[in-house]
């Protein structure tokens, strides 16, 4: 059976070699779908992994991860040197041909800004679709943010407005902190943060967090 399938499969192979690019990525992305269907991982968007045009992939407005300069060119350098390694998560639109990106910001702007990339790649980007299950608002901008806090940076300022909109959408601490890999702490000192006092005048810190005002009076004493 498995030399069978194996003899078939390098029948299409044959028969992919000669189509143009578009043609080839289509059909491609098609016996992906279709081999996903039926993957031992198919609960697992790393499974299936496809190639789109890049301008079918836009940002969300709710990202607060932060990347300076430096670290941006050396994404620039490192997806040069040595591809993709990793693919841009995302989830698709209405419409079914358009994606936003839950996380992989930066490397879909490499794959765009970048004239070399861009060229190599064939103005396509590599994606990964999220599970159905997680596609409402609350949820991607959850998915957006234990991606960056699992790796990288955040801007302080975009977290709070964050967590102050799930507190407007009726989430409850305990379920802000399980989704944002926060401790209690953190979520109230968001919430203060964004002069939110309301939302948590019944609660008490264990830990308090002051903003630091240069003061030239006290600078050397």
């Amino acid at each position: 059976m498995k030399d069978l399938i194996l003899q078939q499969f390098d029948l299409i192979i044959e028969s992919l070699k000669h189509l143009e690019t578009d043609l080839k990525v289509s059909i491609m992305n098609e016996i992906k779908i279709k081999m996903h269907e039926v993957s031992p991982f198919k609960s697992e968007p790393v499974d299936c992994v496809l190639w789109v045009k890049n301008d079918s992939v836009h940002a969300n407005d709710y990202n607060p991860n932060s990347v300076a300069p430096p670290e941006m060119e050396l994404l620039r350098l490192s997806i040069e040197s040595d591809g993709y390694t990793q693919p841009i998560v995302s989830m698709l639109d209405e419409n079914l041909t358009t994606r936003e990106v839950i996380d992989g910001f930066h490397r879909n702007r490499v794959g765009k800004e970048c004239p070399e990339i861009q060229s190599r790649v064939h103005g396509y980007l590599p994606v990964v679709t999220i599970n159905e299950d997680r596609t409402k608002i609350n949820d991607r901008v959850a998915s957006t943010i234990r991606h960056n806090r699992a790796r990288g940076k955040h801007k302080i300022d975009a977290m709070s407005d964050i967590v102050i909109d799930l507190k407007k959408r009726n989430w409850s601490d305990a379920k802000i902190s399980k989704n944002l890999g926060m401790d209690a702490d953190e979520v109230l000192r968001l919430c203060q943060i964004g002069g939110l006092a309301e939302l948590f005048s019944d609660k008490e810190f264990s830990k308090s967090w002051e903003a630091d005002i240069y003061n030239p009076e006290t600078e050397n004493m």
